[in-house]
């Protein structure tokens, strides 16, 4: 793939201060932490330079597919000019040979799913969690769990999916094993996790409040749902927090200024990566440069609109949809109004 390992900065971005060659690479460095925080939004960033043929080496260990659309998925929403930028985030974590089996399933599930809204002015991200068992039209197979469209059809159907229920376009997808999450949060030497309560997960204790934890804790945080009351509705708030986490480290003066941790998340990350074609190093790049001002306070998290629990005919239990809340959600997405939404319905749901 011939892809350029240069990005032009914007004036903006430069330090008068360091005219030398050796601060400008520094600057560039930083691209890759705004990348990162992308992924959060996406999974992985990348930066340029020169010490840097390197870091894009990292990122070429994930693996691509292409994204296509079949002749029972139904025509894509019409894509809007000025109306941001959407992007699917998806989680799966491996399952054993029994757990597969009990459920039915052949393929892997996305037990992550979130949308990811940038807006038009590149000042403010929106991510938006799926409950894992929503009940909704998977092209193709019916009415569905929305995380079996990745055992049935994998990324591009997951992607229809999610394209078809909330009638905006995925710009770009990835798709992170959880075994990425642990060597992502060692290489960055922790992170501190808001933890909504007291619980135990195994060996794992997690008390309410702020709580540092390396890759392995953080990863029991996001599986933990049987602890809860709501099940999957706190894994997908815990999962959020993590996110967040995430971003605020990778954005903090400690990982900046030092190219080796952010070249370790690189490589940390990208062999459990799966992305589209599209999403190149150097688009990567660009997407960090456009997120440049973004900061932990710009990354708000929500839940799609949803009923409560419920059975299907065959006696699944799985997760109403609430089709009036969710039109507004839909309309907010597509007219890039997501700060007026936020407003009104955060934690709502």
């Amino acid at each position: 793939m011939n892809d350029s390992a240069d990005v032009d900065l914007p004036g903006d971005w430069e330090d008068g201060d360091q005219p030398d060659e050796s601060g400008r690479r520094g600057r560039r460095a930083a691209l890759i932490a705004l990348g990162l925080v992308a992924v959060l939004v996406l999974g992985v960033g990348l930066v340029v330079g020169n010490y840097l043929n390197g870091l894009r080496n990292s990122y070429e260990k994930r693996s691509t597919v292409q994204i296509t659309r079949g002749a029972s998925d139904g025509e894509r929403p019409e894509a809007v000019d000025g109306t941001g930028r959407n992007f699917l985030l998806l989680g799966s974590d491996k399952r054993s040979e029994d757990d597969a089996k009990a459920e039915g399933v052949s393929g892997q599930r996305s037990d992550v799913m979130m949308l990811v809204h940038i807006n038009d002015a590149n000042d403010a991200v929106y991510i938006t969690s799926f409950p894992r068992d929503l009940y909704v039209d998977v092209p193709g197979h019916g009415k569905d769990r929305i995380n079996s469209a990745l055992a049935y059809g994998g990324v591009g159907l997951a992607v229809t999916t999610v394209e078809n229920y909330t009638g905006v376009p995925i710009d770009h997808v990835a798709l992170i094993d959880f075994d990425g999450i642990q060597g992502l949060v060692d290489s960055l030497g922790g992170v501190d996790v808001e933890v909504p309560q007291d619980f135990t997960v195994g060996d794992h204790v997690f008390t309410q409040g702020t709580q540092t934890m390396n890759g392995e804790e953080a990863l029991a945080f996001v599986r933990a749902r049987k602890q809860f009351a709501d099940g999957d509705f706190q894994r997908n708030r815990n999962q959020q927090a993590v996110l967040q986490a995430i971003a605020n480290k990778l954005i903090s003066a400690d990982t900046l200024s030092d190219p080796r941790k952010l070249a370790g998340a690189i490589d940390q990350i990208s062999p459990f990566l799966t992305t589209d074609e599209g999403l190149t190093a150097s688009s990567m790049a660009q997407l960090g440069l456009s997120l440049r001002s973004v900061r932990g306070g710009d990354l708000h998290f929500l839940s799609v609109p949803h009923g409560g629990p419920t059975t299907t005919s065959g006696g699944a239990s799985v997760v109403a949809t609430d089709e009036e809340a969710m039109d507004v959600l839909r309309e907010a997405l597509r007219t890039d109004d997501m700060g007026t939404y936020y407003a009104q319905y955060a934690g709502v749901y």
